[in-house]
């Protein structure tokens, strides 16, 4: 007898954070995502945020690929801070096809761009024979992403 299974049609990729929407529109930038419009009835993120419980206020925020192609981005706020490195992380694909110098060049080109709006450089990994180069950063809250 066949065994029903789901499919997978989509990936939300979760963010645990201390400020979810200023993590988001951190994203939005690296990406070029877009904060998708508020909830019908609603002139903007502000007015939702300011309907829900007190306790409910400024917990979520969320980011999405305008071309419909990439997962939705959710942040949502809890109580304790980063401690250990992630498990998780995004890999940012800048260096595609890129080698040796080159790709070195544009990795450190977006990693410039990405620490003026709050991203921190933490260290080069250089190309060893087996991966090529790429930068490992932190996003405003401290959470390791690479540029690959």
């Amino acid at each position: 007898m066949a065994t029903a299974t789901a499919t997978v049609r989509q990936v939300q990729v979760t963010f645990d954070c201390a400020d979810p929407e200023r993590v988001a529109r951190f994203w939005c930038e690296v990406l070029g995502y877009v904060v998708p419009p508020p909830p019908e009835g609603f002139g903007s993120w502000a007015d939702f945020d300011a309907s829900l419980p007190p306790e409910h206020q400024s917990s979520a925020f969320a980011c999405v690929d305008p071309t419909g192609a990439g997962p939705r981005l959710f942040f949502q706020r809890v109580p304790e801070g980063k401690v250990v490195k992630n498990r998780v992380h995004l890999d940012v694909r800048v260096g595609t096809g890129l080698v040796g110098e080159e790709r070195v060049a544009a990795l450190e080109a977006e990693g410039a761009r990405l620490e003026a709006i709050g991203a921190v450089h933490v260290r080069l990994l250089p190309a060893d024979g087996v991966d090529e180069s790429c930068l490992v950063m932190q996003d405003v809250e401290g959470n390791e992403f690479c540029l690959d």
